[in-house]
């Protein structure tokens, strides 16, 4: 059975969740870390772990997917207050945009600065091969145009603007950042940058769709992130996101290729270890009280 839909919440609502939280732990994060569909192991890093159950947590939606542990988790990533969730929310759950969007509000009121964002997509970009792992420079949020945004409805000024500048979504020293860490890792064979587009689920695409999101510009789409993004920025926090590209979008009619959620968890898996180094090693990189990076 879907979750009932709820509509906005209110800043007293989130704020209550938040002091909730900050009621059972001393960790004071700074960084959010949400983990996509085979992804959660980055939460596994953390030392010091105050974790949480989404059913245990005022006002918290609860994932409905597998791949997704529905886990908040606290405690600290080389030396850094981190935030984690092991599993996020989708349109498709049947939750409303304001409710999969909760947790950024959430990680806002508890001193989170920076969000990083984690997904599996499906590669549009002819260049692009399974495994890789895409940093995200900008979106197509498709659902938007059809009127579905986290923003829809009252503002309340206490987190953000009326009408949200979205040029600068993605941080671009965040971007550098990761390019270099990458290259330092030794990723650059399979470390790549572009366009993500959301599109609502739970269907993958047909072969037109496909066909379609990449003459509008998109190197890869998913079912996630974008909404999150828009809301992290109303607040105020800074951005990063990368795709793991799991499969490629079958965009020719004789193909006998075929899209399933278990080969986009088992190329997680296999990347999972490269990807967490990745962001682990980001993470001692960042500054916070100037809003800079560290050499």
């Amino acid at each position: 059975m879907f979750p009932e839909a709820n509509s906005c919440y209110s800043y007293e609502e989130c704020k209550a969740t938040a002091d909730w939280l900050l009621a059972q732990t001393d960790i004071r994060p700074t960084v959010g870390i949400v983990c996509g569909s085979g992804l959660g192991g980055l939460a596994d890093l953390l030392k010091d772990q105050v974790a949480f159950n989404y059913k245990d947590i005022p006002n918290f939606p609860q994932s409905t997917v597998h791949g997704h542990a529905g886990k908040l988790v606290f405690g600290h990533l080389k030396g850094r207050p981190c935030v984690c969730m092991q599993g996020r929310f989708h349109l498709y759950e049947g939750y409303s945009v304001q409710k999969i969007t909760l947790p950024m509000r959430i990680f806002k009121l508890l001193g989170v600065e920076t969000v990083m964002l984690t997904n599996a997509a499906g590669g549009l970009n002819h260049d692009f091969k399974m495994g890789d792992i895409m940093i995200i420079k900008d979106h197509l949020n498709l659902p938007g145009f059809a009127g579905i945004n986290p923003l829809n409805g009252p503002n309340d000024e206490r987190f953000g603007v009326r009408f949200q500048c979205m040029s600068d979504a993605y941080d671009r020293e965040l971007q550098q950042l990761a390019m270099d860490v990458g290259q330092d890792l030794g990723y650059g064979d399979f470390l790549k940058e572009g366009v993500y587009c959301v599109l609502g689920g739970p269907t993958f695409e047909t072969i037109a769709e496909g066909r379609m999101l990449h003459r509008l510009g998109a190197d890869a789409v998913g079912m996630s992130t974008a909404h999150e993004v828009i809301v992290a920025r109303h607040c105020g926090m800074r951005v990063f996101a990368l795709s793991l590209i799991t499969n490629q979008v079958v965009m020719d009619y004789d193909s006998e290729e075929r899209a399933n959620h278990e080969e986009v968890l088992q190329v997680g898996r296999q990347r999972a270890a490269q990807l967490e180094r990745l962001v682990s090693t980001m993470v001692t990189k960042i500054v916070h009280n100037n809003y800079g990076l560290r050499d």
